[in-house]
């Protein structure tokens, strides 16, 4: 009789947790389709609300009407590597672009500083927080272009513009 007691004991004891297993990988996989979600959500607004102007399909530098986002991606990340102070940066710049706040001194003499746009601060907190977190995509000239551009490496006057932009 101990047994039998002790077999329905172990047989119970695995069929509890194996019921808990599988709550716990429904509870992992409904996270995970959140999170692709607002991923998904994310690069969509990215795409519909930037990529009019920051190209990734142009032939040449010549053909862009504002600098790629990889490009404005790299500067935001030397001032505010800190993923809280990108986004917040970066936010700001696009709901409030101005001359004064520019970190991107030789695109604004370049391209001038960006039009105000109508953005929802919620929207560009989602992109900005995707541009940190994901690889941005890239025109296939710009790495020749950026190296041309900054053949010491960005910032600290090392660019053409030795640290003045074209201002």
């Amino acid at each position: 009789m101990r047994k039998v007691c002790l077999i329905l004991t172990i047989i119970g004891f695995i069929m509890v947790s194996c019921s808990n297993s599988k709550k716990d990988v429904n509870i992992i996989a409904n996270e995970n389709v959140s999170f692709n979600r607002i991923e998904s959500e994310s690069l969509t607004l990215f795409k519909k609300n930037c990529y009019a102007c920051h190209s990734v399909v142009s032939k040449s530098h010549d053909e862009i009407i504002a600098p790629p986002m990889v490009a404005v991606k790299r500067r935001y990340l030397m001032s505010y590597p800190n993923k809280k102070e990108f986004i917040e940066a970066f936010t700001n710049w696009a709901l409030n672009p101005s001359e004064e706040n520019a970190l991107m001194r030789g695109a604004v003499a370049n391209f001038k500083i960006m039009p105000k746009q109508s953005f929802n601060k919620i929207d560009v907190e989602k992109i900005s927080t995707y541009i940190f977190e994901n690889e941005i995509e890239k025109p296939v000239w710009f790495e020749t272009h950026f190296n041309n551009e900054h053949p010491n490496g960005m910032g600290n006057g090392n660019g053409k513009g030795r640290g003045r932009g074209k201002f």
